[in-house]
Order: structure tokens, then sequence, then C-alpha cells
């Protein structure tokens, strides 16, 4: 039976992991859950799923949580403090990390050093700290097993293939709610528009940010330090019907691809069940239902989030800090109607160009990028 860890289990992809896990064919159980604020939810995966620990990341709410769970056997903690002890648990043998930003950072780091499996949700560790996790997972001996449903699909492309002989990844997006739209419409949008995927269920941060393809720039950066592969040969391409869910191009021209419905599952079920296949709860493909795949090449200009990823990580060093610290300081005032969605873009620019850059990376030096990009985000508006 393997024991996982979720860190952020209220969540989109927290909430469908216990669902692979509660399902009776399932050889996995839940012995920590974590959220950040929704502690009527966490009490309910609680008595359902009876993990033996469990934290709530806003500390003034640990007396609430508290309370709910008085009549439960069960370790309670809270804050930072609270979902580093989920992270490094002694008797989980994976952490499934569904943080939302850069708050996964320091947890996966945590994990890491005390050897855990990595089943990692939380792209931002990676965008951020892609050179020293990757660095650390090497010297500690820890697998990093993909759970974003393009970098679980290229990671079971790749199985069995020679890493070396990869041409080119095919990094499939579905183009969000305003493909094909113009710049001019853009600029009029409103959150409602915004968060309302064509094909996926997922939360308000990764819905803003696949509707403005920063998401899909933040899974190149992803995908160069899980694949080491350049990102001039991962190349981002829109797929609308989502069935496909990236490919792997090798040196002899053939290409493989990993094909499914739009169900998070199957890549959750994946990673927690790997190296084995196992019976998943995700929704099967009808292929006869499928009347046409079609691809586009992205609109770099319309969409600038897409174009400032490459820039960042060809940057290198802290930029993609900078990058993804400016973008989510961008999303949270998006959604909370302090800016345009169109300000998005721009207000990440300008704070990638303010910025000295620094060579050296470590947890550190992100941590100061991340804050000096917020801030700097927050600057600009005030003008």
């Amino acid at each position: 039976m393997k024991k996982i860890s979720i860190l952020g289990s209220t969540g989109s992809i927290g909430t469908q992991a216990l669902d692979v896990i509660g399902d009776v064919t399932s050889k996995a159980e839940a012995v920590c859950l974590t959220a950040n604020k929704n502690t009527k939810l966490l009490e309910q995966q609680i008595r359902k799923y009876k993990p033996k620990f469990a934290a709530i990341g806003d500390e003034s709410l640990y007396s609430d949580l508290k309370a709910r769970c008085k009549d439960i056997d069960i370790k309670l903690s809270a804050g930072a403090e609270g979902i580093i002890q989920a992270a490094t648990f002694s008797d989980a043998d994976m952490v499934l990390n569904s943080l939302v930003g850069i708050s996964g950072l320091v947890p996966t780091i945590s994990a890491i050093c005390e050897k855990k499996q990595i089943a990692l949700a939380n792209k931002e560790t990676l965008v951020t700290g892609g050179e020293v996790v990757t660095q650390l997972a090497k010297e500690m001996g820890v697998s990093i097993l993909p759970v974003d449903s393009e970098h679980s699909a290229i990671f079971q492309c790749l199985n069995g293939e020679n890493r070396e002989k990869i041409k080119n990844i095919w990094l499939t997006a579905s183009g969000g709610p305003f493909r094909g739209k113009t710049r001019e419409y853009l600029e009029t949008v409103t959150k409602e528009q915004a968060l309302k995927h064509p094909n996926w269920d997922m939360g308000a941060k990764i819905t803003i940010d696949s509707s403005t393809l920063m998401n899909k720039g933040l899974e190149v950066i992803e995908a160069k330090w899980l694949f080491d592969v350049d990102c001039d040969r991962i190349i981002p391409i829109i797929h609308p019907e989502s069935v496909i869910h990236s490919m792997v191009e090798f040196e002899d021209n053939s290409i493989i691809a990993q094909l499914g419905s739009a169900d998070m599952r199957l890549p959750i079920s994946y990673a927690i069940n790997y190296p084995e296949r196992k019976y998943s709860v995700s929704k099967p493909l009808n292929l006869f239902e499928i009347k046409s795949l079609n691809f586009q090449k992205p609109d770099y200009d319309t969409f600038p989030c897409l174009r400032l990823a490459f820039d960042a990580i060809k940057a290198g060093g802290l930029m993609c800090a900078v990058l993804n610290g400016a973008n989510e300081a961008c999303v949270e005032l998006f959604l909370n109607d302090k800016i345009r969605y169109t300000d998005i873009g721009e207000l990440i620019e300008r704070a990638m160009e303010d910025f000295s850059n620094c060579e050296i990376v470590t947890v550190d030096g992100i941590l100061e990028a991340d804050k000096y990009a917020r801030e700097k985000v927050y600057s600009l508006i005030k003008k």
C-alpha cells in the first residue's frame, strides 16, 4: 500500500487525487492532508479518508479546524510549518504537491531532502527553482513524477525510449477561452469570461494562466527541467480538442502521442501508481466520437505571456522566478478587479525589464526575486 501525503487536498488536483485513492481498486492511502483555508472540506476529507496528520495553511483558521476535529484521533498543525510537516511526514512514501504558486517550492525541497518520491502538480516548483530542485533530486536519488496532463503525456511517450534521440517535444494547449481573439477584444474581457475554460475544470489561478497562455509558458520551463531538453526544442502547439495531451518527435521523424479524455484523474493515477498502470476512475476516451483533430500555431503577439516565458528561460538565472512572481501578482490583481486583462502581460514585461538578473540560483535568491517581482507589479499599478 503506497502512503501519500497530499499538499493542497481541497483544491482541484487534490480532490481528484482523493477520488483516485478512494476507489475500491486503489492500493494507495492518504496519510496526510493539507489545505490553505477550506477547513470545512478538509474536515470532511479527514473523516472520510482518515489520515494520520492534517494541516491548515492559514494559521488563523487552526482553532476552527481543531474544533471541527475534536472527536477525531488525528494530529493537526498549521501555517508553513504544518505544510512542511506534511511534506516530510515519516510514514509517507510519496508527496503529491498540488499547492498553488511558489508556495510549493520549499515543501518540495523539504520532501526531497527526506527522500520522498514526488508527484508534482505544482509547476512553479520547477519554473522558479528547476536548477536547484532537479540537482537536489539527483543527489538524493528521488524521482519527480509529473502530474500535469502535458508532462505526464511526455513522460509516457518517453517510456522505453532513448532521451538522447528526442528531436522535439510538442506541448499541446487548448488555446483557452480566447483562442482566435484579437488584442482589441482582449482589452475588455472580464474575469468571468476568462474563468470559462472550454475543456478543463481547474482552479481560478491556473484557469486565468491558461487563458493568457502563461500556463503553457510555465509548462515549457517545467518541461525543460523535467526532461533535460533545450527550450528551443519544446514547441507549444494549439490543439483545441484537448484529446492529444502532448507528443514527442524523435530523430527518425516518428512522433509518439498520448491521447485521453480531459480528465486530470488519468495523469494523477499514472503518477500515483507508477511504474504500474492500474484501473482509473477517469472518463474513457471514445474514439468514435472524435470528428477531427486540429493544430495551430500560437499567437505570440496577442498572447505575449508565452513569449515572455521563453525570454525568461533563455535569460536564465533568477528571471523565471521574476516571471512567475509577477504573474502571480497580476492574476491576483485581475481576479480582484484591480487591473485589466491585457495589463497582465504588460506588467510582467515591465518587471522583467527592470530586474538586475543574477546567474547564481539559490532558494533564498529565488524567494527574493519573487518578492521583488510582486512589489514591482504593485508599485506599477499605483502610478
